[in-house]
């Protein structure tokens, strides 16, 4: 396990390397993708479901027809982790890879 990333400072700088993502209570960090369409947003969750089974690491996830919300945290680990970083960068990454037709803006 990945040890809780104890300092809000550092969080914060490292949430300025992954662009849209925010903190959110000191432990989770949130990120809103818009999509031009419903199914659009379906198979970017069905690729963050990928993602997140390949590493043992899965978020929250809401779906509000056009935007998929990922809210991240560690909860063996009581707060956040490198692992909820790195998750949020392949999760943009998958973004980033559906994006030609299926982005609106973020």
């Amino acid at each position: 396990m990945k040890p809780k990333l104890a300092d809000e400072a550092f969080v914060k700088a490292r949430l300025g390397e992954l662009p849209g993502w925010g903190l959110e209570e000191t432990k989770w960090i949130v990120k809103r993708y818009r999509f031009r369409a419903f199914l659009d947003g379906i198979a970017f969750v069905q690729e963050v479901a990928r993602i997140a089974e390949e590493a043992n690491h899965h978020p929250l996830i809401a779906i509000d027809y056009k935007v998929v919300t990922l809210k991240l945290t560690t909860w063996s680990a009581g707060g956040l982790t490198e692992l909820d970083l790195e998750s949020a960068g392949r999760f943009d990454a998958a973004y980033a890879a559906v994006r030609g037709e299926a982005q609106e803006g973020e």
